[in-house]
């Protein structure tokens, strides 16, 4: 599955599961878990400014001894950044912690800025100023595709009524019992790949028994269902871990998930609580 791609819609080819960084703060743990995942047979690596790890990540890909060609990278310009002559210094500024020619991918982090997440303002003109710089990295060379996170059918609409390119993803928090389908369907119209970064609920979903006899049922673990079900779905899942096991166990999901039961996990009840990361913007807005 590893080796598996889907096709952007400009041609691009992306692997179907990516290894996510968040949280693996430090540059040197986030150059060890990415040559890991390389090693594991990860060719996405997916990373964002404000992780501040882009100079470990860029690490982890020059060490591995895998040709840069085979490796697809994604970063996030900050969710902050809402002008253009910013947007066009971030992305020159993640090229250089990451060390690399090009960028794979890069998108917009969030339609609203972290601290400003709860306020009723959608910045349409921010967002599009941001998308411009996208969109003229992309043209120069330096990127090659361009998406946005986070962005729900309204903000989506925004960027493809006004831009000139519309966005090749829609990165957006997605898992078994928190499945956003209304801005799935919305992207999957407009040929918008929907990646799902917490793919596991951030552990919470490990926790609920529904899920564990579901896997049960199927003889994986609670890990294997949720990246198949996402998977199954159409979307690309992007687990974290820093243990080279779950790496390698989170990818092997060469089994089927019947459509009775596909249909079940889609109608589960959603979590209530995501612990610690219900403070996260992303996370308490879907608990609202």
């Amino acid at each position: 599955m590893l080796e598996a791609t889907y096709t952007l819609a400009n041609g691009v080819q992306i692997p179907k599961i990516g290894f996510g960084t968040w949280m693996i703060d430090a540059d040197a743990d986030a150059a060890k878990a990415v040559h890991e995942a390389i090693d594991a047979g990860y060719r996405h690596i997916d990373t964002a400014e404000a992780y501040g790890n882009e100079v470990g990540v860029g690490e982890g890909v020059r060490a591995s001894g895998i040709d840069r060609k085979d490796i697809f990278v994604n970063t996030k310009l900050d969710a902050e950044i809402k002008n253009h002559d910013e947007a066009v210094k971030a992305i020159d500024d993640s090229l250089q912690k990451l060390n690399l020619d090009y960028i794979d991918m890069m998108i917009i982090h969030a339609p609203k800025p972290w601290a400003k997440y709860d306020e009723p303002n959608r910045y349409f003109e921010g967002n599009l100023e941001a998308w411009r710089a996208l969109e003229e990295a992309y043209k120069a060379g330096k990127l090659r595709a361009i998406g946005v996170s986070n962005f729900d059918p309204t903000d989506l609409e925004n960027i493809i009524k006004h831009a000139k390119i519309a966005p090749m993803v829609d990165q957006v928090l997605a898992h078994i019992t928190q499945t956003p389908f209304k801005t799935i369907d919305y992207a999957k119209a407009h040929n918008i790949l929907v990646e799902a970064y917490s793919p596991f609920g951030h552990g919470e979903m490990f926790k609920n028994t529904a899920i564990q006899a579901m896997a049960a049922k199927h003889h994986v673990s609670v890990a294997q269902l949720g990246m198949r079900y996402l998977l199954q779905l159409g979307l690309l899942p992007l687990p974290k871990t820093v243990n080279p096991e779950h790496m390698k166990a989170n990818a092997d999901v060469d089994f089927s998930i019947d459509d009775a039961d596909m249909t079940t996990l889609k109608q589960m009840k959603p979590l209530t609580d995501y612990g610690q990361f219900q403070k996260f913007p992303v996370y308490s807005d879907r608990l609202s």
